[in-house]
């Protein structure tokens, strides 16, 4: 399994600014470089939670580097006050959050993220109630184009929601998931033609857009003056929702700015060094 590699890390701590005696919420620890880069820079406390399992074993051995100043919590981050409340802490000075997927997570075959995988349909980033798989089979033909096209804004999701119900029998695996996607999708361009159809189905599986939302309303309250959210974003329906938060707080409250008039991107160097980053936006919110 290959390292996780955190994405547009310096420009996360830029804007963080971690302070010695602050304390910081990592939301999705990940393989742990933004909670790791943040104890290392300052004298301060993280607290970081994740809602997926195989992340513990990374989460417990920086415990054992920094035990006074690190907590994790397998958790998703929607639950932050609930995290929060076993810390009996009641404010924060800054949270961030990465939206993106994470190596292990891509990597594990029996998740079945990547199109190669010959896992199952599974696409669950832990804590969730069904699978993709269970989608597939509980929706009807109608009601997966539905969530195909509201979640990626594919516009071929009705030839493929019924594609896929056509061949349901033969679909055992991601891999055999993207081929039924791809065998009456043609259009040109780098991207794969069951991308969109993949992101849809783990969006509404983890129930993403939801969660965003939730912590992004929660978080209003836990900032301290001078705290920060900072959020790295992947896909348009992401980087639309915290956009769209962010502009309503610094125009109808006025203990809200935004940092960042346009989303940071990663530069040509990281994209080099890391392809994943390439549709990275970061965005950055202030409190007063």
């Amino acid at each position: 399994m290959s390292e996780h590699i955190p994405v547009l890390l310096n420009e996360v701590l830029n804007f963080l600014d971690p302070s010695d005696g602050k304390i910081y919420f990592d939301g999705t620890f990940g393989g742990g470089g933004y909670s790791r880069a943040i104890l290392e820079k300052a004298d301060c406390s993280v607290i970081a939670c994740d809602r997926d399992e195989l992340v513990i074993p990374i989460a417990k051995k920086l415990h054992t580097e920094f035990p006074l100043r690190f907590s994790f919590f397998h958790s998703k981050f929607s639950d932050i006050k609930k995290v929060l409340a076993q810390q009996n802490i009641q404010k924060l000075d800054g949270i961030v959050l990465d939206l993106g997927l994470s190596n292990f997570q891509l990597e594990d075959e029996s998740r079945g993220f990547s199109f190669k995988s010959k896992g199952n349909v599974d696409m669950t980033m832990g804590l969730c109630d069904e699978t993709a798989m269970d989608i597939i089979h509980r929706c009807s033909e109608e009601q997966l184009a539905n969530i195909i096209y509201t979640f990626s804004e594919e516009r071929f999701s009705r030839r493929i929601a019924k594609n896929i119900k056509k061949n349901l029998r033969s679909i055992k695996t991601a891999e055999d998931l993207a081929n039924a996607v791809r065998s009456c999708v043609r259009r040109t361009g780098k991207i794969d033609q069951a991308t969109k159809t993949f992101q849809a189905l783990r969006i509404f599986v983890n129930r993403e857009l939801e969660e965003l939302k939730i912590i992004l309303n929660e978080s209003l309250e836990l900032l301290n003056s001078g705290g920060k959210i900072v959020v790295v974003s992947f896909h348009s329906l992401e980087d639309r929702i915290v956009k769209s938060f962010f502009k309503e707080c610094g125009q109808q409250r006025c203990d809200f700015q935004i940092v960042t008039k346009k989303p940071i991107a990663p530069s040509e160097e990281e994209i080099e060094a890391n392809p994943k980053s390439r549709s990275a936006k970061l965005r950055c919110l202030l409190r007063l």
